[in-house]
C-alpha cells in the first residue's frame, strides 16, 4: 500500500517528471519501496533502457517482491523486475485517472507532437530496442529490427491520427435546432498485453489511446517486460506528462489478481487485450460487471489454403513469411495448411525443400539464425504433444518433428502431411513451428474446413483465378485475408479477428474510433 499512500500526497498530475539518466527519488514524507533503477543485464544490451521497476505517474518505482526474466534461448536471468500486485495497479490506475483530467484537455495537435518525438526516439533507439527483445523474447534479430520499426509506425499513424478525429453536424427537421456529434476520450485504458510482440503491441493501442486523449496503464506479459519499460524510459524522454503512460511488471503469480483489480477498478474505462482466448473471457467477465468498453485481440486458427491455379513458388514463399516468423508464435501465423489435390504433391515437396535450405535454429543474436527458441518449456511440450499426437493418428513427418539440439526450448522446423482433421494440430493452435497439411479435393470442401473453427483472426489463401478469389475472400470466416499474401500486418490497415477471435480493431483510421465515445449534443431556441 506504500504506493498508494504516496500517490495520494502526491497526485500524479503534479509529479515532477523523472530525469532519463536517473531514477527519481520520492520525497521523505512519501516512503516507498528502495528503487533498484536500472538491470545490469548481459553485454550488448542498453543499461539505459534495460529499467527494472515500474513507472507510474512519472516516477519509476519498486515493489516490496522482485521475479526473474529469462533468455528463452539460454535460460540466463536477464534481471530481477518489480513484482507490482493491486496496491500498485490501483495507485497506476489513480495516477492515469487524475493525468487524464488534464491529458482529455491537451490539443491535438500537441499530442500529436508528443507522439512523434517518441517515434523519432524509437527510431534513434531501434537498434538498443531490437535487442532487449531478442534478449527477452528469443527472437531472431533480424525480426526484432522489424518488430522495431512496425512498433515505432504505430507511434508515427497515430501522431498523424490525432488530428483527425471529426465529429458530425446533422440537419434536423425543427429549424430552430441544431444538432452536432462529438468525439470525446474515454478515460483509462488498461492495456494487457502478450509476449511474442512486446513492443509493437503496445504501441498499436497506446498510439491509438494517447491520440484520443486517453490515458494509459500497461500490464506487460511477464516473460517480457523490458521492452514496455524500454518504452516507458524513451516516453518520459519524448515529454510524455506524468501519469500519461504507466507501466506495471508482475509474474505470472500475480498476473490473475492484477488483471481482476483492472478490469474492475471504477476509474477504468476501457480494457484492451491480446492473449489468449480463454483469458480475454474471464477479462471479459470482470469488466461486464462495470460495462466497460472492451477490444480484444484473441486466438486464432489461420488456414492458408492452396488452390490447384495457384503459383506453387509463390505459394511456398509465403507460407514460409506466414509459418515461420517469430517461430510460429503470431497469432495470426497460418496454422491449418489445406492443399487441393492436382497441387498437392508438389507443394509438398518444394515446401520441404524451403524447410531445409532457408531455416536455420539458433541463438537470435547469432547471424544465421533464421529460428530461435520458444517462449519458454510449457510451449515446446504443446508442440511435442501436438506432434505426437498427429503421428499416433496416422500423419506423416516430411521433415523435423522433435527438439532441435541448440537448447531445451528449441525445436526443428516441422512438415507433416496425410494430416486430417481429428488431429489436435487441426483443431488447436499450435503456436510453434510445425505445418501441417490437409489435402481436399473441392473450393466447397477447403472453404468448410477453414470455417470449421470457432475463432476467425486471419486466413490466406493462393489462387490464379479471378471468379474464385472473390467467392473464397468473402465467403472466408476471419477478419483479415492474404490473398497470394502471407504477410498482411501493417499500420494502416485494420487489425482484429471475428467469432472468438476478439472484438474491435486495431491499428488504421479504424483503431482510433475504440478510445472515443460518440456525445450527440442539441442546440435548441436558435
Amino acid at each position: 500500500m506504500a504506493t498508494c499512500l504516496r500517490l495520494r500526497s502526491c497526485p500524479a498530475p503534479h509529479l515532477r517528471r523523472a530525469p532519463p539518466s536517473r531514477v527519481c527519488r520520492p520525497r521523505a514524507d512519501c516512503p516507498v519501496a528502495p528503487i533498484r533503477g536500472y538491470a545490469r543485464g548481459p553485454a550488448g544490451l542498453s543499461s539505459a533502457l534495460l529499467r527494472t521497476d515500474g513507472f507510474v505517474g512519472g516516477l519509476w518505482v519498486s515493489a516490496a517482491a522482485t521475479f526473474p526474466v529469462h533468455d528463452p534461448a539460454s535460460g540466463a536471468e536477464l534481471g530481477l523486475v518489480a513484482d507490482c500486485g493491486v496496491p500498485e495497479a490501483r495507485a497506476a490506475v489513480r495516477a492515469a485517472y487524475e493525468a487524464f483530467c488534464s491529458w482529455r484537455g491537451v490539443s491535438a495537435k500537441e499530442r500529436s507532437s508528443l507522439l512523434r518525438k517518441w517515434y523519432d526516439l524509437m527510431i534513434q533507439n531501434k537498434d538498443d530496442l531490437a535487442k532487449i527483445i531478442t534478449a527477452e523474447s528469443g527472437k531472431p534479430l533480424k525480426e526484432a529490427q522489424g518488430e522495431i520499426l512496425y512498433s515505432a509506425n504505430f507511434l508515427e499513424w497515430f501522431s498523424e491520427e490525432a488530428r483527425r478525429v471529426y465529429g458530425d453536424i446533422i440537419s434536423t427537421p425543427a429549424k430552430e435546432r441544431r444538432a452536432l456529434v462529438l468525439k470525446q476520450p474515454l478515460g483509462v485504458a488498461a492495456v494487457i498485453t502478450p509476449w511474442n510482440f512486446p513492443s509493437a503491441m503496445i504501441t498499436r493501442k497506446v498510439g491509438a489511446a494517447l491520440a484520443a486523449g486517453c490515458t494509459v496503464v500497461v500490464k506487460p506479459a511477464e516473460d517480457t517486460p523490458f521492452s514496455a519499460l524500454a518504452l516507458a524510459e524513451l516516453a518520459n524522454q519524448a515529454g510524455i506528462p506524468p501519469g500519461v503512460y504507466n507501466v506495471i511488471p508482475c509474474s505470472q503469480k500475480k498476473a490473475k489478481e492484477v488483471g481482476e483489480a483492472l478490469c474492475t477498478d471504477p476509474l477504468v474505462s476501457k480494457i484492451s487485450f491480446t492473449g489468449s482466448t480463454a483469458t480475454g473471457k474471464v477479462l471479459l467477465h470482470h469488466a461486464a460487471n462495470s460495462v466497460k468498453r472492451v477490444s480484444m485481440e484473441l486466438g486464432g486458427h489461420a488456414p492458408f489454403i492452396v488452390f490447384d491455379s495457384a503459383n506453387v513458388d509463390q505459394a511456398v514463399a509465403g507460407a514460409m513469411a506466414s509459418k515461420f516468423r517469430n517461430s510460429g508464435q503470431t497469432c495470426v501465423c497460418s496454422n491449418r495448411f489445406l492443399v487441393q489435390s492436382g497441387i498437392h504433391d508438389s507443394f509438398v515437396k518444394k515446401f520441404a525443400e524451403a524447410i531445409k535450405t532457408n531455416l536455420h535454429v539458433g541463438n537470435g543474436f547469432e547471424e544465421r539464425t533464421t529460428q530461435g527458441p520458444l517462449i519458454n518449456a510449457k510451449a515446446v511440450e504443446k508442440v511435442e504433444k501436438h506432434v505426437s499426437d498427429a503421428i499416433s493418428k496416422g500423419a506423416t513427418v516430411v521433415t523435423g518433428g522433435k527438439r532441435h539440439h541448440v537448447g531445451e526450448n528449441f525445436f526443428e522446423p516441422t512438415l507433416l502431411s496425410n494430416v486430417t482433421r481429428d488431429m489436435l494440430c487441426s483443431q488447436e493452435e499450435t503456436f510453434g513451428p510445425v505445418a501441417p497439411v490437409i489435402k481436399f479435393n473441392t473450393e466447397e470442401e477447403a472453404v468448410a474446413i477453414a470455417n470449421a473453427a470457432d475463432v476467425g483472426l486471419a486466413g490466406y489463401f493462393y489462387s490464379q483465378d479471378p471468379a474464385q478469389i472473390w467467392r473464397v475472400a468473402e465467403r472466408l470466416e476471419v477478419g483479415m485475408v492474404g490473398v497470394n499474401e502471407g504477410l498482411i500486418s501493417s499500420a494502416e490497415c485494420p487489425f482484429g479477428g471475428v467469432k472468438q477471435s476478439g472484438l474491435g480493431r486495431e491499428g488504421s483510421k479504424y483503431g482510433i474510433d475504440e478510445y472515443l465515445e460518440l456525445k450527440y449534443v442539441c442546440f435548441g431556441g436558435l
